[in-house]
């Protein structure tokens, strides 16, 4: 299995058990994730789960904010019904678990992975408005990589199989969001260096732009089915036409005319990292 199509299995795995509450919350069963994690019993479980609500209590968070205790009815054949534990768990809570749970089996290394990463991306959206200039960027431009795979399967699927048309395919967004500029259209304007990537060089704003042409983009091709290269490229070049059209209707700056930061987001990441490592 590839990376990629392990990340896919992964996100498909855990995403499939997921739920959503009358609030717009999402939760997961504990006795779903009990199978998913390849628990046969419910008890051996149930220690992994006191260990993890340990550790919420010891990391200062509200036990039951993320642990909610829950009785559910289950049939138990000739029309009885009896009332079965369970807990209804935050990603929070999941993520303790997994870190917590026997790491001798693959799904539980997936589920750290998956869950660690999650909650990591989660937080950054909650405190976005706290952060810096240049951990904003770093979070979009995360993100940016994520959605990047996606549209690019996304656009595999329409008929875009070939590196040369691949490029086109991006280049054709580009041009509808950045006034009929492709990719290097936008390094020449940027002044780049011909080594310097035009995304590492994007502020959080231009990199937003791009993240949502991206994801609508590839929301667009999956929906609507779309099929073939040229429909593909007309299909990225309308998305990132329209929400230039929308930068515009709302007084913004056009892409283009942003300011070009000095660091660049691999600079960024290296800093961050020399700061993680004095930390610790």
């Amino acid at each position: 299995m590839t990376e990629d199509e392990k990340t896919n299995y992964t996100e498909t795995l855990f995403e499939s058990i997921k739920h959503i509450n009358e609030y717009g919350q999402e939760f997961w069963y504990a006795r779903e994730l009990q199978e998913t994690l390849e628990y046969k019993r419910w008890d051996k479980f149930l220690n992994v789960i006191e260990k993890a609500k340990a550790a919420c209590n010891a990391s200062k968070n509200p036990v039951d904010d993320h642990f909610s205790h829950v009785g559910k009815m289950v049939n138990i054949g000739s029309d009885a019904v009896r009332e079965t534990e369970d807990y209804e768990l935050s990603r929070y809570a999941c993520y303790l678990i997994v870190q917590n749970g026997d790491s001798r089996k693959e799904v539980i290394a997936l589920g750290q992975t998956y869950f660690a990463v999650k909650t990591r991306q989660q937080e950054l959206i909650e405190n976005f408005d706290a952060l810096g200039e240049d951990k904003k960027r770093l979070a979009i431009r995360n993100e940016m990589k994520l959605h990047n795979k996606s549209l690019a399967e996304a656009a595999n699927m329409a008929g875009v199989t070939e590196r040369i048309d691949y490029a086109i395919f991006q280049n054709s967004g580009y041009k509808g969001l950045y006034g009929g500029l492709d990719r290097q259209g936008i390094h020449d304007k940027k002044k780049l260096k011909k080594s310097q990537d035009i995304l590492d060089y994007m502020g959080s704003t231009e990199l937003a732009a791009n993240l949502f042409r991206a994801t609508q983009t590839d929301e667009k091709l999956r929906n609507e089915h779309i099929v073939g290269k040229e429909n593909a490229n007309r299909t990225h070049y309308e998305v990132g036409k329209k929400v230039r059209q929308t930068i515009a209707e709302l007084g913004g700056t056009m892409p283009e005319n942003l300011p070009t930061p000095e660091k660049s987001i691999k600079q960024i990441e290296r800093e961050q990292k020399q700061i993680e490592k004095q930390e610790k």
